[in-house]
């Protein structure tokens, strides 16, 4: 299910998420949103609604300290994993924990997070996850260089995403991350 959308434009973090709910071959469209902000940081999640629950309503966000790339692979991570396993979602297999996929926009750069709690920021200023995000990754990287508007590229990207996969579904949202204001 999903497909979640993000890239950077002008030191900002634009994401934008669809709304499908998807187990087996039935689709509910979803209210409760895959992307939204929580204090400083945009959010946009696959996976599981759980999990996105999780980090929308539980998930006390750290505020970022010091070198950002040392701060999100160990204060963030950290913070991350108490909240993900307090809340039941952490999965623990052969003594590695697991959690899940989701975006991260923060003080103008986009970090993706994998299910082994790995941070990844991507060269090309944007990224996808979710079972759209190679529909979505093709749209990104071909209006890169067209001078649209962030929210005409997320649109165009979830559009092809909705278009060729089954599992993402409008309507789709955006959210952008808060300037960082030193």
């Amino acid at each position: 299910m999903t497909v979640i959308v993000g890239l950077v434009h002008n030191e900002r973090v634009h994401l934008g998420g669809d709304s499908a709910g998807v187990a087996g071959l039935r689709l509910t469209v979803r209210r409760d949103p895959k992307i939204f902000r929580n204090g400083p940081y945009a959010l946009g999640f696959t996976t599981s609604f759980r999990m996105g629950q999780l980090l929308h309503h539980a998930f006390k966000a750290p505020t970022p300290k010091g070198d950002l790339d040392h701060f999100m692979t160990t204060v963030f991570v950290d913070k991350l994993r108490t909240c993900l396993k307090n809340g039941g979602w952490s999965r623990k297999d052969c003594e590695q924990e697991q959690g899940g996929t989701f975006l991260v926009g923060i003080y103008g750069r986009l970090f993706a997070v994998y299910a082994d709690y790995q941070i990844a920021e991507p060269a090309d200023g944007y990224a996808a996850v979710g079972c759209g995000d190679e529909f979505a990754l093709g749209a990104l990287h071909a209006t890169a260089d067209l001078d649209l508007k962030p929210r005409k590229r997320l649109a165009l990207a979830l559009a092809a995403a909705g278009h060729h996969s089954a599992g993402v579904s409008g309507p789709f949202r955006y959210v952008t991350a808060r300037k960082f204001s030193s």
